[in-house]
């Protein structure tokens, strides 16, 4: 499996790239699969469901099945760390590509999304895991660059960079 990410800072259009990358990718008749990093407690079942229900009463592992998904939830120890990327991608069906949202330190290639209006700095300026630079004005910085919606390009830089 190959793996890049997507990663920037809150609200430049994370999952919206990496959600018309895979529509793209996909297209092009590749099998992704992503990993999407939250920094909060993520909750994937809902109070009052059965598979909440089974969590809540201390179950350590809990597989939610239909006929047409399943989803695989474990609870972590209190004192437990998070697993790393390599971990739960290891966990991940074979695949073309897998499309990394967040996990902005990790050491895997990734593209920078960047919105002039959200007043950051670009992380690409001390992070050299960063290849390129999906951006919404253009910016001085050496990397290449692409417009937020440019998704063809994007994906065509995305599979070069990993020999797809």
């Amino acid at each position: 499996m190959k793996v890049f990410g997507i990663t920037g800072w809150k609200n430049t259009g994370k999952t919206t790239l990496t959600e018309r990358l895979v529509a793209e990718m996909v297209g092009r008749g590749l099998r992704v699969s992503t990993v999407k990093h939250a920094h909060h407690d993520a909750q994937i079942d809902q109070p009052g469901r059965d598979s909440h229900r089974h969590r809540m009463a201390g179950a350590g592992q809990v597989i939610l099945a239909s006929p047409r998904r399943w989803a695989l939830m474990t609870e972590l120890a209190p004192d437990a760390p998070e697993p790393p990327l390599e971990a739960l991608l290891a966990r991940l069906d074979p695949c073309d590509l897998v499309l990394v949202e967040g996990y902005k330190s990790a050491a895997h290639p990734k593209i920078e999304t960047y919105r002039a209006a959200i007043g950051r700095d670009l992380l690409a300026a001390a992070n050299p895991s960063i290849r390129a630079i999906a951006r919404d004005v253009p910016l001085d910085h050496p990397l290449p660059q692409f417009d937020l919606d440019d998704i063809a390009a994007i994906a065509t830089f995305i599979l070069h960079e990993t020999r797809i």
